[in-house]
């Protein structure tokens, strides 16, 4: 007879064994997840901000690979890597300015259910489609950013690549070079995580009378090492835990801008307040021990929002009222095609084809890169930056 207690055990270990069937099932046949996504040459032409004559006369002149190979007669289309190499080329690289600091963004909220790890990966793959080097990284032991990028916390990942070896009380890192990992995307790299992560709050737990001075030590040094990687980027996003905890406590002071999603829902709206509250005492707290925090941007994110839900409508104008230009006014809307995507352990940015209707997919695309776009904004005005102009809105404001 079983108790209660094993039967958790076996519970757990039933769902690792089916989310590795269902991961390799997903990354067939070496159960390693690619990258298959391409741009034709029009919407390349959009993201660089060029026309598309520009560049196929680039191509033309041996300035770029010749364009790829028809398939029955049709262009397939770019690569990510081919559009890096483009931008190197064509001078429409968005990378920061050497002496620009990188944006070390959490997406942040102690709500569970609002979405935080699907933001993170989408906010991810949205600057890197941009052209941005970027750093994901999971601080979260429940891993959803880890398993969404492909790995399989439990199977794929040991605690000696997390972010455990630099931040426990015993550390076998000085730096945190040893934990980047290359990503299906080739200006993405992630520090994953996996359940383990978790025996760091343990440790700390259990500090005793020194805890206060190691604590403020830990949080030091996750965000000096933090500091020192993003030299290499121009974005650095991170996923703590939704709880006070910690690895939580370190994110926000390591961070220089700090990204809330929210859902349009009375209880989210709720539990939003109570954070900010919360966050408000921590920050204070911090100061006061001499751990200095400070944001170039706090912005507040609508999630899963449904238009046409009249409860969502409301909850959001309620959000407008209380939060002001804080809320980012476009929202996240609810999709099928998102939800789709995260069965396959993917994003939007990595479909090379529409799961449900080319429309729904086409309206999804649109709205995540209008919402993802606020984002962007807001770091490049910290650069002192504005969106590059394309050639079209030139020559428009020059007739």
């Amino acid at each position: 007879m079983h108790s209660d207690i094993e039967r958790i055990s076996e519970l757990a270990d039933a769902g690792e064994r089916m989310i590795e069937r269902l991961r390799r099932k997903a990354f067939l046949p070496e159960s390693r997840k690619g990258l298959h996504v391409r741009f034709g040459i029009a919407e390349a032409a959009q993201l660089l901000g060029c026309s598309t004559n520009r560049i196929r006369m680039a191509e033309e002149d041996g300035r770029l690979p010749p364009p790829p190979p028809s398939e029955n007669g049709r262009r397939p289309g770019y690569t990510v890597e081919e559009l890096l190499n483009m931008r190197q080329v064509l001078g429409a690289s968005p990378a920061r300015a050497p002496l620009d600091v990188p944006a070390i963004i959490a997406v942040q909220n102690f709500k569970g259910g609002v979405g935080k790890s699907t933001v993170t990966t989408h906010l991810a793959h949205y600057f890197a489609v941009q052209g941005y080097r970027v750093l994901v990284v999971d601080c979260d032991s429940q891993a959803t950013t880890t398993t969404l990028f492909g790995f399989n916390p439990h199977f794929n990942i040991t605690r000696e690549e997390t972010l455990y070896p630099y931040l426990s009380i015993d550390p076998t890192q000085a730096d945190l070079l040893y934990a980047v990992k290359k990503t299906p995307w080739p200006n993405v790299d992630l520090i994953p995580s996996n359940l383990e992560l978790f025996d760091v709050e343990y440790e700390l737990a259990a500090a005793g009378a020194d805890g206060g001075s190691i604590l403020a030590t830990r949080f030091r040094k996750l965000k000096a090492g933090l500091n020192d990687l993003a030299r290499d980027y121009d974005v650095v996003i991170l996923d703590p835990p939704p709880a006070l905890g910690t690895i939580s406590l370190a994110v926000m002071q390591a961070a220089n801008a700090l990204l809330v999603p929210l859902a349009a829902t009375t209880p989210d709206f709720c539990s939003t307040v109570q954070f900010l509250s919360m966050m408000d005492q921590v920050l204070h707290q911090l100061t006061e021990a001499g751990i200095d925090v400070r944001y170039d941007f706090v912005r507040l994110i609508c999630s899963k929002f449904d238009g046409n839900d009249p409860s969502h409508a409301m909850v959001r104008q309620i959000m407008e009222q209380a939060f002001g230009p804080a809320l980012l006014p476009v929202p996240i809307l609810e999709s099928a095609e998102i939800s789709h995507a995260a069965m396959r352990m993917m994003t939007i940015y990595e479909l090379d084809r529409p799961i449900g209707t080319a429309r729904t997919h086409k309206r999804c695309k649109a709205n995540l890169d209008e919402a993802l776009g606020q984002v962007e904004a807001l770091v490049r005005r910290n650069w002192g930056r504005v969106a590059p102009a394309s050639e079209e809105d030139v020559v428009n404001e020059a007739a």
